[in-house]
């Protein structure tokens, strides 16, 4: 591993490197260096002149948990109008000079974010960084932009309220968090999309966008100095503090509880999971290693092997850890005959009771962490996987060498320390929802040849 390099005195802004091992090659390294613009702007960033591209990833803490109730689905409208027009430009003329220098600019929002996502050609920098501070800072919101977005959203919310995922999702939210915002899914309801008025667009942003929740990733083919100056074209004029109202911390709903819906579907969809633990929690790490036991979307996962291949009861099923900044659960997903929807579900919870009760074998655990290992550096092929692994690191307060030292993370959980995690998060039962036909309706359904 190569060494740390010292930051260049002479240049008007601060750079602290750290060294970590590269996706690409194991022997290489890649420098994350911490910058600090002239005007105070933070991004962590990684200088790679492999292909003349930049792709930068950054967020503003606030998402739909910012949301006014009965105007849920108000983040995600601000983030899928953001690139409808800004300054002098309206939205054909926005999108005409996005792609004539093929620059990549999109906008999305989770519960606790409204995040952003930029790539562009080298040579194309100056105009990317243009675009997104008119797009930051002087969104038009025209009423027919808006109007179309609206359109657009209400379209999906109707697809989706005939769909059992779907339907599964939000049901599942809402009997996790009841009240809370959590419990609201982020593009709105069919009730309340309908209430969001320009005058709340901007409002939204007002509150929202502001430099002292920002963090920032930025991955390609730039020098330091170039980058300092462009993020301050960037985000240089937006507000020093964001105005959030104020969000509390909320327990998942306690198991064992079951939910059903009838909907006429071929399929039944089973939604399940729990209480789970927070990022910043000594024994998270040893929990992913037994989630990823447990059910980590790989064909050797426990549920796999009983579920599907012992039983045939379903195709697929997956299950992942989900934090957030005021709560964290376990949810898992499936799909399965009407008939065969209790056994499922039966089948799920005694694995997940086992787990609870037994926790891995160490031969289990041993084969975890070595694939743990391996596929974090291959998910990190690209330079926009790069930054945006980087900025989820900022946002979970890992620290610029947490990839330096992830595999000596997942090296050190022990056999007593997964067992104990498994029976404190998979050992107190399950919420779960089924969404699809009754089963004694689809046994009357006629067998086809």
């Amino acid at each position: 591993m190569k060494k740390l390099i010292h930051a260049l005195a002479t240049l008007a802004f601060t750079v602290v490197l750290a060294t970590v091992v590269s996706p690409d090659n194991a022997s290489a390294a890649t420098k994350i260096q911490r910058l600090v613009s002239p005007g105070g702007i933070e991004a962590w960033f990684v200088q790679d002149a492999t292909v003349p591209l930049i792709a930068m990833e950054y967020s503003f803490a606030g998402g739909s948990s910012q949301d006014p109730a009965e105007k849920s689905g108000l983040g995600y409208m601000v983030a899928e109008t953001l690139d409808e027009g800004a300054g002098d430009l309206d939205s054909k003329t926005f999108h005409e000079r996005l792609e004539r220098r093929a620059i990549e600019l999109s906008f999305s929002a989770t519960r606790d974010y409204l995040r952003g996502s930029l790539r562009m050609l080298k040579e194309n920098r100056e105009e990317a960084f243009d675009l997104l501070r008119l797009s930051l800072t002087s969104a038009r919101f025209d009423s027919e932009a808006v109007e179309r977005v609206r359109a657009q959203m209400l379209a999906n919310l109707r697809r989706e309220s005939t769909n059992p995922v779907s339907i599964g999702s939000r049901r599942f939210w809402e009997q996790a968090f009841g009240t809370h915002p959590y419990s609201r899914q982020p593009s709105g309801s069919l009730e309340t999309v309908p209430n969001i008025q320009i005058a709340d667009l901007k409002d939204y942003l007002r509150r929202v966008l502001a430099k002292d929740t920002l963090k920032i990733a930025v991955v390609g083919d730039i020098d330091p100095e170039s980058l300092g100056k462009l993020l301050d074209t960037a985000f240089g004029s937006l507000p020093a503090k964001a105005d959030l109202t104020p969000v509390p911390d909320v327990a998942v709903a306690q198991p064992p509880k079951k939910f059903s819906q009838v909907v006429d579907v071929p399929q039944t969809s089973v939604l399940f999971g729990g209480p789970g633990i927070k990022r910043d929690d000594p024994d998270f790490m040893a929990a992913y290693i037994v989630n990823h036991i447990l059910a980590g979307g790989t064909l050797s996962s426990r549920l796999y092997k009983e579920v599907r291949e012992k039983r045939g009861l379903v195709y697929s099923i997956s299950e992942s850890l989900i934090w957030m900044k005021h709560a964290s659960l376990f949810a898992g997903t499936t799909a399965t005959r009407a008939d065969k929807a209790a056994e499922t579900l039966d089948t799920i919870s005694t694995e997940l009771a086992r787990m609870g009760s037994e926790g891995p074998t160490q031969q289990e655990l041993d084969e975890a962490k070595s694939y743990l290992k391996g596929s974090q550096m291959l998910a990190l092929d690209t330079s926009s996987k790069i930054a945006t692994a980087l900025l989820q690191y900022q946002t979970d307060n890992l620290g610029i060498d947490y990839i330096e030292k992830r595999n000596g993370i997942v090296d050190a959980v022990t056999l007593d320390q997964a067992k104990r995690v498994a029976k404190r998060i998979w050992g107190q039962g399950i919420l779960s929802v089924n969404v699809g036909r009754a089963p004694v309706a689809s046994a009357e359904q006629p067998a086809k040849n």
